[in-house]
């Protein structure tokens, strides 16, 4: 009769399973910890690409936040441009009426001593030296006689409004006149320079024969 013992090789079976299903949890182990690093990694990622977004996104921001500024600042501008252009509306009405004020004080003067200059012997009216010399080419007859004795002529009555001169007097004769004539005309201080109808008369003094002559003319200052 053969008997089997067969209790040691249930504890061997028993050993060996138990081995197996420790190799088992250990690769699980394992393959979880793969997966958790995984995801760790991607959270990271997204983390890290989120505060990139987020720093674009900031700068974005604050760009705008300059533009719409700017803008504001525009529309302020344009908004007031009404308002100021008033107000350079009323500077330069102030600039005009002080000039004219300046120009009525000073100006009359200025055409006194331009008189002054017309009537004195040797000298002539104020005349651009290069517009004298063309003259003098084009048309000599224009060119004042600086030899004529500005005693043959005399102002009587001289009177300005609004810058318009009328002018009375006497001459020796009708060739002191159009020398009078000439030179006002070409002086840099008158200009529309017109000669009314002339008349001869006796100086109640000397019983001699003179030319009486009114002009008128525009002046500037």
């Amino acid at each position: 009769m053969i008997r089997v013992n067969l209790l040691p090789q249930k504890r061997d079976a028993k050993r060996g399973g138990g081995g197996l299903g420790l190799s088992v949890g250990a690769g699980g182990q394992a393959w979880l910890l793969v997966v958790a690093g995984v995801v760790v990694l991607e959270i990271v990622g997204l983390i890290l690409l989120h505060k990139s977004k987020q720093d674009e996104l900031d700068r974005i921001s604050h760009k705008n936040q300059e533009i719409q500024s700017k803008i504001t600042e525009i529309q302020k501008q344009i908004s007031d441009h009404t308002n100021i252009k008033a107000q350079l509306k009323e500077l330069k009405d102030r600039e005009d009426a002080i000039a004219k004020l300046q120009a009525a004080r000073t100006g009359p003067t200025s055409t006194m001593i331009e008189l002054s200059r017309v009537l004195t012997a040797g000298r002539g009216p104020t005349v651009d030296r290069d517009k004298l010399e063309q003259l003098k080419h084009e048309n000599p007859g224009a060119v004042p006689n600086m030899n004529w004795d500005p005693r043959r002529l005399w102002l009587k009555e001289y009177k300005e409004e609004d810058r318009t001169v009328d002018l009375t007097g006497l001459a020796r004769d009708g060739e002191d006149v159009s020398e009078f004539l000439r030179r006002l005309t070409l002086s840099d201080f008158f200009y529309d320079v017109k000669l009314r109808p002339a008349s001869k008369t006796i100086d109640s003094v000397t019983h001699l024969e003179l030319v009486g002559f009114e002009l008128s003319a525009k002046v500037r200052y």
